[in-house]
């Protein structure tokens, strides 16, 4: 009578799923122990920081000796020599008996003082005028004027009014053209006041003062 297993009872039916399974096994606890991380400390540490102070460290200072500069060199004295001995003695003898203790020097300075000009007067008490009055004055112009020939041959004439100032002396001095005409004639006009003679001087408060006078000549062609 031969026997029969029980198809459930059978291990060799299940041998190939168990080898399985234990190959799986085997091959996740060696990746779990590859894999199996271990912090220090715990999980209580997380979190904190942790500092390390380290003291300077002293460098300790050290002081250079300088040496002592060296001494300086001897001065050399110059010698003036003197042929002879008794003028000098007595030159220094006579440059110390000039000053003694009680002898001072003052230092005087001297203030240079500005010469201010006389003020020019345009009218005054007493106004200047040509020696014999206005009579010889147009008595003087008409003889000493003399027309000039270029001035003639173009036909020019006019009035030239001509400034100068007498002086304290009655001089006659400063003469400049106001009003022009011509080149020639401002020339004729220039020579002929200045060939006047000294006027009258004018006076302010009974004293004689410069004065600025104008006066015009005339030149026609006739």
């Amino acid at each position: 009578m031969e026997l029969k297993k029980n198809p459930e009872a059978d291990i060799e039916r299940k041998k190939n799923l168990f080898f399985a399974l234990g190959l799986v096994f085997s091959l996740a606890l060696v990746l779990v122990a590859f894999e199996w991380k271990q912090f220090e400390g715990g999980g209580k540490d997380l979190g904190q920081l942790t500092l390390q102070i380290e003291e300077d460290e002293m460098i300790p200072i050290t002081q250079v000796e300088v040496p002592p500069p060296p001494p300086p060199p001897p001065q050399t004295q110059i010698v003036e020599i003197v042929e002879d001995d008794k003028e000098l003695d007595e030159e220094l003898e006579l440059e110390s008996t000039d000053l003694d203790e009680n002898t001072t020097i003052e230092f005087v300075e001297f203030e240079e003082k500005e010469v201010a000009e006389p003020e020019i007067f345009t009218i005054v008490e007493e106004m200047p005028g040509f020696p014999g009055g206005e009579a010889k004055l147009f008595e003087y112009l008409g003889k000493e004027t003399k027309f000039p020939p270029m001035a003639r041959d173009a036909g020019i004439q006019g009035t030239v009014f001509v400034r100068f100032v007498v002086y304290e002396d009655g001089a006659i001095k400063d003469v400049t053209v106001v009003r022009s005409v011509h080149p020639a004639l401002d020339e004729e006009a220039i020579r002929v006041i200045k060939a006047m003679p000294k006027w009258k001087p004018g006076k302010q408060r009974g004293k004689p003062v410069r004065v600025q006078y104008n006066l015009p000549i005339k030149f026609i062609l006739r």
